[in-house]
């Protein structure tokens, strides 16, 4: 059975799109604002982990039911924490980091659309997509250091997105930081003046329409494994991927049509 007919317990999935290129993903459990409970994470680890490019999605949306994107830490869980030792609190590390690189490493484009609070853990599922797409309402916090948790595998990746000034503030000082603040600073991409998930669609069909999503794909992690590496190895890297994708269809077909054309592909 394909991933995509599974019945999960705390997402709700629906293709559109054409040929049902898109996936919406929603994180379904609102009586709780979507926090991340042991379930919740394991089955958007499991989605995202899967090679959705491979069973004909190009862009996956991800937005929440209910008043709130994700509120974050599920409070049944961190009650069992309390008392956990080094190894239980080893493992729940290691599903929190299997969650984020799920969502970094999947090579479909990736959209998340937020509303109401997106906070902590939520905040760090939403700006893990290669988008965001806000409400105006929408508020974001990274609240770890209120109880004394530290954001770390949050802070390895968002200084793809943000500024050091900007991530120190995020991280050290828990307080709501607007869409429209959010969107100054980087940590997300839009505010919407209408319908956010109308902008997001908007969004992913003009940049599918425009892009490779084999590109797309290798562009992705390139950005994600060059960063901090020395200058010569990035190079070496950025060669290597460079040249592999010279052999692609996708890059045969849009030179092919470029030479006959002299217009790029209509790639959607």
């Amino acid at each position: 059975m394909s991933i995509l007919d599974r019945d999960f317990n705390m997402l709700r999935l629906e293709r559109s799109g054409k040929d049902g290129d898109l996936l919406w993903v929603t994180l379904d459990n609102p009586s709780k604002a979507n926090a991340l409970s042991p379930v919740l994470l394991r089955e958007i680890t499991e989605l995202y982990s899967s090679d959705l490019r491979g069973l004909g999605v190009r862009a996956v949306l991800l937005k929440g039911a209910g008043k709130h994107f994700s509120a974050g830490a599920d409070l049944d869980h961190l009650k069992g924490l309390r008392n956990a030792g080094p190894d239980e609190n080893r493992r729940d590390s290691e599903s929190l980091r299997a969650l984020f690189a799920s969502i970094l490493y999947q090579p479909a484009l990736t959209v998340a659309v937020v509303h109401g609070a997106c906070v902590a853990g939520g905040c760090g599922v939403a700006t893990a997509h290669d988008y965001v797409v806000a409400t105006q309402d929408a508020r974001f916090m990274y609240s770890e250091v209120r109880i004394g948790f530290v954001a770390a595998l949050v802070a390895t990746y968002l200084p793809l997105r943000v500024k050091g000034r900007d991530l120190r503030e995020l991280l050290l000082d828990p307080q709501f930081v607007d869409a429209q603040k959010a969107l100054d600073i980087g940590l997300i991409n839009r505010v919407a003046e209408g319908d956010a998930e109308q902008e997001a669609l908007d969004l992913v069909e003009g940049l599918l329409s425009r892009a490779s999503s084999e590109s797309i794909a290798r562009t992705k992690r390139l950005l994600l494994e060059a960063v901090g590496l020395p200058l010569a190895d990035a190079l070496e890297l950025a060669a290597e991927i460079n040249a592999k994708s010279r052999a692609t269809a996708d890059c045969k077909h849009g030179i092919a049509t470029f030479l006959d054309t002299k217009k790029p592909p209509a790639w959607r």
